[in-house]
């Protein structure tokens, strides 16, 4: 831990009115008991960044499927579900852009000498 680290700990636990012991089984019983909340928590802002890619591909790969779809459409073919599925992937983008605006927020915190949340 670095200096900076120690002392946001340390004020973590005395809010918490815990020794810094006390507040570190605590804290790592409670990240025990979620791994998958976890992991989301610590991921670095590399593991965040290679996600939002690997999303983009994604959303590139059905952009793709959705053009086929289009084209079937013009053809006369029958796609009952097209607006609930385009709604789907509407929405994913949604929280794509998000996803990217918060981590973008989340950095300029960090280079303004903020805290990241």
């Amino acid at each position: 831990m670095n200096d900076a680290e120690l002392a946001r700990f340390t004020t973590a636990a005395q809010a918490c009115e815990m020794s810094n012991a006390a507040f570190l089984a605590y804290a790592v019983d409670k990240a025990a008991r979620d791994l998958t909340r976890t992991a989301s928590e610590i991921a670095t802002e590399r593991q965040v960044i290679d996600e939002l890619f690997a999303a983009r591909r994604h959303l590139g790969r059905i952009h793709g499927l959705f053009n086929q779809t289009v084209k079937a459409l013009n053809s006369g073919a029958d796609v009952p579900h097209f607006d609930a599925a385009a709604q789907v992937v509407a929405d994913a983008a949604s929280r794509m852009d998000d996803a990217a605006d918060a981590l973008l927020a989340h950095r300029d915190g960090a280079a303004d000498g903020g805290v990241p949340e």
